[in-house]
């Protein structure tokens, strides 16, 4: 697949430009190349994420960093199974844990959300950091509601993390899928008052819950483009009193046809209209 002039490779996190150092030079350019390429595209274009994450893993399937990239842009084509494969394989070479909530949303995404509750209980849990356990509660919450526990999955994201005043990366999500859960439960003023929460932690529009707050207020959101486009034909239709306009201009009724009866039922008397 074609790579970009201005991709070097160069700008691939240090550490997993430490992985490819195992690689002969040329290849690891060529791999580095084709991550940059995985990480630019996979929120805009997961398919040529996925693309560019098969090339890489065509060249250097031994390196942990080029499987994690190759699970998560089969994650974001929902490619679950696959997905789980390539991110088992970076656990096993890796050794780390950090993997362990997207693994449990696999395990949703296969339609097993007891597997996901499973290993949101295993010891894996306590040896992620404080942004690995809030995305290991989002997961847990979200099997409770694939199993039609609304009740279990509202609790599950009641903690310390939900109730701190203070704003973190992970903040904006973790309200709004609280706000989401009691909206499904029924409890629509106190999903509102989340809602918003998590509209003033949002800070880069990883949400949209301005949407949900709108959606709750009723607020009906117009296009200012079709509005003034309605506004335009409005006004270009308007008949005059003597006449029709047409494309703003005012076209007269004779004399005669103004007196006299119509020609026939279809008015021959008014002048036709150029249609564009």
């Amino acid at each position: 697949m074609p790579i970009p002039e201005d991709v070097t490779g160069d700008e691939i996190d240090k550490d997993v430009r430490q992985e490819l150092l195992s690689l002969p030079k040329t290849l690891a350019e060529d791999v580095a190349k084709n991550l940059v390429m995985v990480a630019r595209l996979i929120d805009e274009d997961p398919e040529g994420a996925y693309g560019y994450s098969k090339v890489a893993l065509r060249l250097a399937s031994r390196v942990a960093a080029v499987r994690e990239a190759g699970g998560f842009a089969a994650y974001a084509n929902q490619k679950y199974s696959e997905a789980l494969a390539e991110f088992r394989a970076a656990r096993r070479m890796s050794g780390g844990v950090e993997l362990w909530p997207v693994m449990a949303d696999c395990e949703r995404g296969l339609g097993r959300p007891e597997k996901a509750l499973d290993m949101a209980g295993a010891p894996e849990v306590n040896k992620l950091d404080k942004a690995g356990q809030v995305e290991m509660r989002l997961v847990a919450a979200g099997a409770r509601r694939d199993m039609g526990q609304l009740d279990a999955a509202i609790v599950t994201l009641q903690s310390p993390e939900l109730a701190a005043g203070s704003v973190q990366p992970w903040t904006a999500r973790l309200r709004y899928a609280y706000a989401d859960a009691l909206l499904a439960a029924g409890r629509e003023g106190e999903a509102r008052e989340w809602f918003a929460k998590a509209l003033e932690a949002d800070r880069d529009g990883s949400t949209d819950a301005s949407d949900r707050l709108a959606e709750l207020d009723g607020v009906d959101f117009v296009d200012a483009l079709v509005e003034t486009e309605t506004e335009t034909e409005t006004e270009n239709g308007t008949e005059s009193e003597n006449g029709t306009e047409s494309d703003g201009v005012v076209v007269e009724e004779t004399a005669d046809e103004v007196e006299g009866p119509a020609d026939d039922e279809a008015g021959h008397g008014v002048a036709d209209r150029d249609e564009d």
